[in-house]
């Protein structure tokens, strides 16, 4: 026996995702209480464009966005590097 196919609100989904979000809540957890399966909340939150996953529904942050920190990072760094060897240099000239 097949079962019927149901239709979900936009606001019933936006607000399951918003849950999923909170600390402890996992969709294994939720989906047997809605009585719905868990694929469909992870389908809901990919369409959302969040992590369901990550406590307070943060969302998921883009390759782009990460090489970008990753190259900001290392530029910082070795502007740091360069201060503490200028730092040595002049210092030594103090003594």
């Amino acid at each position: 026996m097949a079962r019927e196919r149901r239709l979900f609100s936009e606001e019933f989904k936006r607000e399951i995702v918003k849950l999923l979000g909170q600390p402890c809540a996992s969709k294994a957890a939720i989906a047997p209480d809605l009585d719905i399966g868990a694929n469909l909340l992870g389908r809901w939150c990919r369409e959302a464009n969040v992590d369901a996953e990550v406590p307070g529904g943060q969302e998921k942050v883009s390759l782009q966005e990460y090489e970008h920190v990753r190259r900001e990072l290392a530029k910082v760094k070795a502007e740091r590097d360069i201060l503490k060897k200028a730092l040595g240099y002049f210092a030594a000239d103090l003594k």
